[in-house]
């Protein structure tokens, strides 16, 4: 009768847990006749009535419009600065595995010698301000002070973001043109003095109110102030350095596939998308319909431009090779992206396409006449940047609207001038023994040479 005991020790289980549960229900729900000393105390001390708090006075509109222009730019600074991964992926896969490392580590450092000695020197010569008289100046260490906040007013440190990204750039162009035998220490003398004064000079012709400037050059987003730059660096650093072993021989070219041609592929991608902060961002206001307006236009230019570029390029290496060369319209797409970006803001769609198709052509020749002279750029980093760089300084002048005279001038000065200088580098550090690493660290391949390690194993 086990479970009769069971039966009834649960049933008075139940009965006291109802018991002891009954009261603190009825206490629940009862209204308390006197309050805890403490509460009491509490409700004494406080005021009848809480004063409703402030609310924040409503945003004006040049305030909206401020923050606007200010955190778009920040944005398209991002972008522009997220384009170094597609430079590191394009370089990277279109040159050797044993130098991946190597490429990537000049890449990085590009963006790290480059903020610091832009911050230093870089921004107070490209904008010196009164301290200019056309030709050079500088404004002093560091960035300026912010001045009244408005419609189309910049932040001083967003727009050193917005600079710095650019500059950065100009630098890692050079990058893909030097890969496989540069020394890391040379690179990295090289990166200081063009983002440190190199290009902030010849940008301040331009972009900083100097003599080409004042004649009337025009350059939206920088197809000669970056690119072009950029590129006539490269092809000194390239001419300079002489070709990879193995890249010609008996006066024959001997390609050298890239080890990652999916790599190369992403790296493309990444840079058009980029591209959306480099050009639509230089329009550096987007609030009200005008720079709305203008952003549109600037941003579906740019996409045509771009696509035209990648067409033309395969059509032109399919005709010439017997097969369509993915290389190629890579590079395409990249020269139509180069031809766009000085006059994306004042050319039509149509146009746009033109311009594009130019470019495209424009570097599958740049690229053969490379090889036919010898000189070794692995990426094609001048006919990219260099040619096509030019092409849309000139292209400026013949679809934009302003002076051809004025566009073919600032289209030769500021490649020239960045050529030489970087020639003279580059061949003072070749006769101080300190430009190529040795025919034993080449083969070896730069990775291990230079850095000790393997990208791959």
């Amino acid at each position: 009768m086990n479970w009769k005991h069971a039966l009834t020790g649960l049933t008075a289980s139940l009965v006291v847990v109802l018991a002891f549960s009954q009261p603190t229900l009825a206490f629940d729900e009862a209204e308390p006749t006197e309050k805890p000393a403490a509460e009491a105390t509490a409700e004494t001390q406080a005021p009848a009535e809480e004063a409703p708090a402030e609310e924040a006075p409503p945003l004006s509109l040049t305030e909206v419009y401020y923050a606007l222009d200010n955190s778009m730019l920040l944005l398209c600074a991002v972008l522009v600065l997220f384009m170094q991964a597609g430079f590191a992926m394009v370089e990277s896969g279109f040159n050797s595995s044993k130098n991946t490392i190597n490429i990537l580590f000049k890449n990085l450092m590009d963006v790290c010698v480059g903020v610091l000695i832009y911050f230093a020197v870089g921004y107070g010569l490209m904008y010196p301000g009164d301290a200019g008289n056309g030709y050079f100046g500088y404004a002093g260490f560091g960035i300026g002070e912010a001045g009244d906040a408005g419609p189309g007013v910049l932040h001083p440190q967003v727009d050193f973001l917005f600079q710095v990204a650019f500059a950065a750039t100009a630098a890692t162009i050079v990058s893909g043109a030097v890969a496989g035998r540069l020394k890391f220490s040379s690179y990295l003398i090289y990166s200081v003095i063009l983002t440190g004064i190199i290009y902030p000079i010849s940008g301040y012709w331009k972009w900083g109110g100097g003599w080409l400037d004042a004649m009337g050059f025009y350059d939206f987003a920088g197809s000669i102030v970056v690119h072009a730059v950029g590129g006539f660096a490269g092809l000194a650093g390239a001419i300079v350095l002489g070709p990879r072993i193995g890249r010609f021989k008996d006066g024959k070219s001997v390609p050298i596939p890239g080890h990652n041609i999916a790599q190369a592929t992403l790296g493309v991608f990444i840079l058009w998308v980029g591209w959306y902060g480099f050009n639509p961002g230089s329009q550096l206001a987007f609030a009200g319909t005008d720079n709305t307006n203008a952003v549109m236009l600037i941003a579906t230019n740019t996409t045509l431009a771009a696509a035209a570029g990648g067409f033309a390029a395969m059509v032109l290496g399919w005709i010439m090779y017997g097969k369509p060369d993915i290389s190629m319209a890579l590079n395409g797409v990249l020269a139509g992206l180069v031809g766009i970006t000085a006059n994306c803001d004042s050319v039509t769609n149509i146009q746009a396409l033109i311009i594009g198709v130019v470019a495209g052509l424009l570097v599958v020749f740049g690229i053969l006449a490379l090889e036919k002279l010898k000189i070794d750029d692995p990426v094609g980093a001048f006919p990219v940047h260099g040619l096509c760089g030019i092409w849309g300084g000139v292209a400026t002048g013949i679809f934009g609207g302003f002076d051809i005279g004025v566009q073919i001038l600032g289209s030769v000065v500021i490649p020239v001038y960045a050529f030489v200088t970087m020639f003279i580098l580059f061949t003072i550090l070749k006769v101080i023994g300190q430009l190529r690493v040795s025919e034993e660290d080449e083969l070896k391949g730069l990775d291990l040479s230079e850095h000790g390690m393997q990208a791959y194993h």
